[in-house]
């Protein structure tokens, strides 16, 4: 899905979290050497909030991370670099701040239809680590929203990972997706739907599946409507989606899916131990979201199975 050339970003709605040499996990407490990194990598694709995980630690930092980890919302890069579509469609940071800016465009201008009004959320661009209310945010870790500090952190190496690693294209929709589904955790953290999460273990239909799930949808809901997203010039944000588009973020909602992660990594699949739902199921909610254009279709609560 590409950025038209002429329309203008709005940088305000991020901010950096610098450049660092430190991309381990911090306060995140880890187990079994390499092999359990990879794995709380894997299991936090996509997450909340990585303190709240089994195995999470809680924020604070210690050894020489906390000398290599900027505090989230530095100034280290104003983004200078990012004024129009065409940067964004050129320059992946400048792909995060126009998604940004389009995503939150079209929330504020939805959720008045239902009385409710969108809380600005801004996200923290770094590169290496950053230092989040929600633990040390790494290119270890993924991208993920932050509750307690209502932020969305994402560092655009990760792109490269999702692509060479779990095998999705690199198409721009596949990367807007990502920054889509962030902002629907967000959005339920607004809605007071965010802390359901928390209160059903793990398994194929337990609330922490359906909370991603729902993300999944509400990020197909936005690309649904994003051609028609207008920024604060008057002009859509992006280009009608193709087809190609389509499958670009069909193929990253597969790459990470919780049976494609387990059948890579351990060479079997165990649905019980699931946080965020199989690849099938992560597709079929995002065009639940695109083909509906509409977010009361992404009650994934209300179904007996999101499987």
């Amino acid at each position: 899905m590409s950025f038209n050339d002429d329309v203008r970003l709005d940088t305000s709605q991020v901010e950096s979290g610098g450049r660092s040499s430190g991309g381990g996990p911090g306060g995140l407490v880890v187990g079994g050497g390499i092999g359990g990194i990879i794995m709380l990598i894997l299991a936090l694709i996509f997450g909340i909030n990585p303190a709240d995980l089994p195995g999470g630690g809680g924020s604070t930092t210690t050894g020489d991370d906390t000398s290599q980890v900027e505090p989230g919302g530095s100034q280290a890069d104003n983004f200078s670099e990012c004024k129009t579509g065409a940067d964004a469609n050129q320059n992946a940071e400048c792909r995060i701040i126009g998604t940004v800016n389009s995503v939150q465009a079209y929330w504020t201008a939805e959720l008045p239809r239902y009385g409710k009004q969108w809380q600005p959320t801004k996200s923290v661009i770094y590169s290496g680590a950053t230092q989040s209310q929600c633990g040390t945010a790494s290119n270890q870790v993924g991208p993920f929203y932050c509750p307690l500090d209502q932020k969305v952190y994402l560092d655009a190496s990760f792109f490269d990972l999702l692509t060479q690693k779990f095998g999705a294209d690199d198409g721009a929709l596949a990367q807007e997706y990502v920054v889509a589904h962030e902002y629907g955790h967000a959005l339920q953290d607004q809605l007071g739907l965010l802390g359901r999460a928390q209160q059903g273990g793990t398994g194929p239909n337990s609330n922490g599946v359906r909370i991603e799930l729902m993300a999944d949808c509400l990020g197909g809901v936005w690309a649904k409507h994003a051609s028609t997203t207008n920024g604060a010039d008057g002009k859509p944000f992006l280009k009608p989606l193709t087809d190609q588009d389509i499958q670009s973020a069909l193929s990253a909602a597969a790459a990470v899916g919780d049976d494609q992660i387990q059948s890579k990594t351990q060479g079997q699949v165990n649905p019980e131990a699931w946080t965020h739902g199989s690849a099938e199921a992560r597709q079929r909610w995002f065009l639940q979201g695109y083909k509906t254009g509409d977010l009361n279709q992404c009650d994934t609560f209300s179904v007996a199975t999101v499987e």
